[in-house]
């Protein structure tokens, strides 16, 4: 297709903004708080001895707050990175990791899949003691007709990005079972998501793994399997679209553990019709 052909096409595309937004006070695990500030550094002030006038700021923001994926140095299972390569201090150093550190995310455009994990259970949020296990991702998949392909992005919908200004209730989100983690790997996908905050079951011991976080472990130490967290999935599960163009650009932050990012679905009207 010519590039005039497809500026010709975007009027048919609808593109679904994934991020929640970003200030202070917004939900953050304490590992990571305070999360993210801004200040203004300079501003618009008289005197400047001309009319114009210039204002900025300065950001901090924990790498894993708001919507942000996760690099495979993120986790370790016995002291070792995804493909075999041990913590040392030449990979970890004080300035971050010198092999598997977020800039080596490539430009993520992927085929998505939205698994709306609520509306299989009949409720607008599955509250903070319901794990979402295997059998609900599969069965939510055949509720939906909808089929996972090796290479997707595939996003759960537990509901609770709704409750992004209650970070109480926010961060008491359900999470996925290391099975369920498991089951996605299986299907042999690039990248998951989910909108809570840490994509796993906070506070749970996995009975196989015998360790916190089993996802982590699963997806991205054994499989390689990027994680996104704190993703804004409302819109999409409202429209039930199940199918879209899922495209995700980690900052190029040399070895840092995770990236913020603002990861959109792009779905044609013809999609959206159906």
């Amino acid at each position: 297709m010519k590039i005039e052909e497809l500026i010709a096409q975007l009027p048919n595309f609808r593109v679904f903004d994934l991020e929640q937004p970003r200030y202070e006070g917004a939900p953050i695990l304490p590992v990571h708080a305070p999360g993210f500030l801004y200040t203004l550094h300079a501003r618009h002030e008289p005197g400047a001895g001309e009319a114009r006038t210039g204002a900025s700021g300065r950001i901090y923001a924990a790498e894993h707050s708001g919507t942000h994926i996760d690099a495979l140095s993120h986790q370790a299972e016995n002291l070792v990175l995804h493909g075999g390569k041990e913590v040392t201090r030449q990979i970890q150093t004080p300035n971050g990791f010198t092999e598997l550190g977020v800039e080596t995310i490539p430009p993520l455009v992927l085929r998505g899949v939205l698994l709306d994990v609520a509306r299989y259970r009949g409720v607008e949020a599955i509250q903070g003691d319901k794990q979402i296990t295997r059998d609900d991702l599969a069965k939510t998949a055949q509720q939906q007709g909808t089929t996972i392909k090796a290479g997707d992005a595939v996003l759960i919908h537990t509901g609770n990005g709704a409750l992004w200004t209650d970070p109480e209730t926010y961060l008491a989100a359900p999470g996925m079972t290391g099975d369920a983690s498991q089951w996605l790997a299986d299907q042999q996908v690039k990248a998951v998501g989910a909108d809570n905050v840490a994509w796993d079951t906070l506070g749970t011991i996995d009975p196989e793994l015998h360790t916190s976080l089993p996802g982590h472990i699963i997806l991205l130490v054994r499989n390689g399997i990027y994680i996104v967290e704190n993703v804004f999935l409302e819109e999409l599960a409202q429209q039930q679209a199940y199918e879209f163009l899922f495209v995700c650009m980690p900052l190029k932050m040399r070895g840092a553990t995770g990236s913020p990012v603002r990861p959109i679905a792009i779905l044609t009207t013809d999609d959206e019709a159906s």
